[in-house]
């Protein structure tokens, strides 16, 4: 059996920047267990799967290590596999998901995702988080994530976490941020668990930022920066609970996957 699979750096505007995703269009879902093989053999941060749905795809996301509830930069690198790739051509597509249908439209940055708005709780930061970064910050709140509040930019570039201790905490990973020198704000996303120590550009992680940073900057609409080593902008909006991400894509590489059949 052989599979297409589509390697697309998102909210890039170039190769080698942003965040590289895999991309496996499938007519019919395969194994859990050679889902899995698939992502651990590709060992990217994350990749995608979809199957056609009515009218509508159904979307899974897959870490080296497991299955994902949400991830924003393989679902942009989705949309433009089917639209780059696989002539769709309506103005918006939906994919369901395991957070609920998430609709990706044409933008004039690329590609604009509707992702629910996460929500946020200020909790007391552990000790092992703050012994893990090295640094007391400034504000903790908790969502799926640490969302870890710091005074600068310079701050969030300097951190050298340990991710031996980030794996003690309980939650998805930690996401650290700050105002940024030339855009809203920045930030870093740490996810030791899923085995990715620090990703790119993480879409889902805008989820939870950009609504901390919409009520603290009184505004909706926002520039972000992720100061990982590739490095990535995204465009991000807040509306009620929802919060709109947008950005580019470029392709990396067209591949084919063969499959033993036993």
């Amino acid at each position: 059996m052989k599979l297409k699979m589509f390697q697309v750096d998102a909210f890039a505007n170039h190769v080698f920047e942003g965040n590289p995703a895999a991309v496996c269009p499938l007519e019919a879902w395969l194994d859990d267990s050679l889902l899995q093989a698939i992502a651990e053999e590709n060992n990217l941060s994350e990749t995608a799967f979809f199957v056609p749905m009515g009218n509508a795809y159904e979307l899974r996301w897959f870490t080296p290590a497991d299955e994902v509830d949400l991830c924003g930069h393989a679902t942009l690198a989705a949309a433009h596999v089917l639209y780059t790739h696989l002539n769709y051509a309506k103005q918006e597509v939906v994919f369901h998901t395991r957070s609920g249908p998430l609709t990706v439209m044409r933008s004039g940055t690329g590609f604009s995702m509707d992702f629910p708005a996460a929500s946020l709780i200020n909790t007391e930061a552990p000790s092992a988080l703050v012994n893990a970064l090295g640094k007391a910050p400034k504000e903790v709140l908790s969502g799926f994530d640490y969302l870890v509040v710091f005074d600068s930019e310079e701050e969030i570039k300097s951190l050298k976490p340990d991710f031996e201790k980030l794996k003690e905490l309980g939650l998805r990973g930690v996401v650290v941020t700050a105002p940024g020198q030339e855009v809203d704000f920045v930030s870093r996303c740490f996810f030791p668990k899923l085995r990715v120590n620090e990703d790119p550009v993480t879409g889902s992680a805008h989820c939870e930022l950009a609504p901390y940073w919409a009520s603290r900057l009184g505004r909706n609409k926002l520039r972000a920066r992720q100061l990982s080593k590739r490095s990535g902008s995204v465009e991000c909006e807040v509306k009620d609970d929802r919060v709109f991400l947008s950005g580019n894509n470029v392709d990396y590489m067209t591949a084919e996957i063969n499959i033993p059949q036993n």
